[in-house]
């Protein structure tokens, strides 16, 4: 019976390798892409970018620009992501199995977190530019509902994965709804959720570079600005800013989920 049961695992991870590679093979046929020629092209790219893609003399008088820059995206993505926890943990609660006080209002949230988790950030952005143009505010909004649909679906997970035990305990002693919710839900789900910000907004760092690019602030318009007019010295100096803030807001981030977890 165990063998049977191993013959058949291994007959379907044989059957997904075979259809991933038949999907690559036609991808790439259809998209006329010269595997040979692009392997070969990597040294040549690799000389280019240690030859010009670095920062000199005259670019490094645009850090204290590039620097403002980078924080005010840092800023943006650090509201729009604490901002947006707040509607996040009440959709979550109602729609939640273990705290869920109306199944029809469980079902519409969600519904709403599925459909704001499944549009992408850059489409959130590019929706948003007909209605706000090019400003911090259409980057702003547009990671709010990404984090938005993000988190209520993870605090969902993290609701529902707390030991009902206190819950029962609570609720034979005649507890009400909230005082449930705030003494025995919210106190165990608490070091996840902080978790999950954190997570969230280490992600909009780099989700606010590309978003910065379609609308034409912070961080992301420098390097596009950059980028476009041949001065690749400081869009070096950009990218090497945009990763020193990545795994600076990184290691922080892992210091305090070892305290709280």
């Amino acid at each position: 019976m165990q063998a049977d049961i191993f013959l058949k695992k291994k007959l379907y991870s044989f059957s997904f390798i075979l259809l991933l590679a038949s999907v690559t093979l036609v991808s790439i046929i259809i998209t006329e892409f010269n595997t040979a020629k692009g392997l070969s092209s990597l040294p040549k790219a690799l000389q280019w970018t240690f030859s010009n893609f670095y920062p000199n003399s005259k670019s490094m008088g645009k850090l204290p620009d590039i620097l403002y820059k980078l924080q005010q995206t840092l800023l943006i993505s650090l509201a729009a992501t604490t901002v947006a926890a707040v509607p996040a943990l009440l959709f979550a609660i109602s729609g939640s199995s273990t705290t869920q006080f109306n199944w029809t209002l469980s079902k519409i949230s969600r519904g709403i977190a599925t459909v704001f988790r499944n549009i992408d950030i850059t489409a959130w952005a590019m929706i948003l530019l007909l209605s706000f143009g090019q400003s911090a505010l259409t980057g702003y909004f547009a990671l709010f509902f990404g984090s938005f649909g993000f988190l209520t679906r993870a605090f969902m997970e993290t609701i529902d994965e707390v030991s009902s035990d206190s819950v029962e305990a609570l609720r034979a002693t005649g507890a009400g709804y909230f005082s449930i919710i705030f003494q025995a839900v919210i106190p165990s789900a608490l070091p996840q959720m902080i978790s999950w910000i954190l997570f969230m907004i280490e992600t909009n760092i780099r989700n606010a570079t590309l978003v910065g690019i379609l609308t034409g602030t912070g961080i992301g318009f420098a390097f596009n600005l950059y980028y476009k007019s041949l001065d690749y010295n400081s869009a070096s100096l950009v990218v090497i800013s945009i990763i020193a803030a990545i795994f600076t807001i990184e290691w922080v981030s892992n210091y305090i989920r070892r305290v709280i977890l």
